[in-house]
């Protein structure tokens, strides 16, 4: 039995500006959009409807990124929390970028913060609109790799 990647998810509070901010600042391309029921939608991920949830498929380097969205009362987000890197679970999204100055200006007009004080020159950590670290790095990074 074979097995492949499929996406990850992340969750956002403001749809068009996460999307905005991955497609615009770091080149995603939209994918699809799916609206499941929330009684399908409310078993698979153990919370309560009405959750009102969008699905936005974002796709980069065979990379699937699932923006979900929920506008019902049972799928409101909790308030963002920073974890640190240490703690068991995902840590943060990686890309490498033509320009790693002028990528974290964009990060900036985009509602997402640079985190200055990460800045070893030759990587960055930003955050995207709702807090997801996302290392960037130079395009020399992933060249040296192949």
């Amino acid at each position: 039995m074979g097995t492949v990647f499929n996406h990850l998810g992340q969750c956002v509070t403001d749809l068009e500006r996460s999307r905005r901010f991955y497609v615009e600042v770091l080149d995603f391309v939209p994918w699809r959009e799916i609206n499941p029921t929330d009684e399908m939608s409310a078993k698979l991920l153990g919370l309560s409807a009405p959750l009102g949830m969008t699905a936005c498929y974002l796709e980069r380097d065979g990379l699937v990124l699932e923006l979900l969205h929920f506008a019902g009362e049972g799928g409101r987000p909790l308030p963002a929390r920073e974890r640190p890197m240490n703690e068991p679970g995902l840590t943060h999204i990686s890309v490498s970028v033509d320009d790693v100055a002028a990528t974290c200006v964009r990060v900036r007009e985009y509602g997402g913060e640079v985190l200055d004080d990460t800045d070893i020159e030759a990587a960055i950590f930003v955050r995207d609109p709702d807090g997801q670290l996302v290392e960037l790095l130079p395009m020399a990074y992933r060249d040296s790799l192949q």
